[in-house]
C-alpha cells in the first residue's frame, strides 16, 4: 500500500506534544509505521562514561513518530493526500483540497 508521505516532505504534526509544528521527514521505517522528522520529538541520552569518553555526554537526536500523525504541506497547511492515475501510466500523490501533486509515485513502461 502506498504510503501518503515520502522522504524528503515537508510535513505538519497532526496530533500530540508537538501538534502544527511543520519539518522534513528524514527517514521512514515501513515495517512500524514510524517517520523520523528533522527538529522534531527531539529526546535526550545520556551516554555511559567510557574509556573513548571519560566524562560521559548528554546526546540529543530525533524520536520516531506514528505516520498518521503527520501530513503533508501545502500552502503553509496539512492537507490530506489521495493517489491519482495520469493518462500515461504514472501514478501521483494528489493534494485533496489544493489538487497539487506531490510527487510522481511510479511510471508505467511499456515494451
Amino acid at each position: 500500500m502506498p504510503r501518503h508521505v515520502r522522504k524528503g516532505d515537508q510535513v505538519m504534526v497532526t496530533s500530540g506534544s508537538y501538534k502544527g509544528q511543520t519539518g522534513e521527514i528524514i527517514d521512514i521505517d515501513t515495517k512500524n509505521d514510524r517517520v523520523i522528522v528533522k527538529g522534531l520529538n527531539v529526546v535526550t541520552k545520556h551516554m555511559k562514561a567510557t574509556r573513548a569518553n571519560p566524562q560521559g555526554a548528554k546526546t540529543t537526536k530525533e524520536a520516531p513518530l506514528h505516520i498518521s500523525k503527520v501530513s503533508p504541506v501545502v500552502d503553509g497547511k496539512a492537507v490530506r493526500v489521495g493517489f491519482k492515475t495520469n493518462k500515461d501510466g504514472s501514478k501521483v500523490r494528489v493534494a485533496r483540497k489544493a489538487g497539487k501533486e506531490l510527487g510522481v509515485l511510479s511510471v508505467l513502461r511499456k515494451a
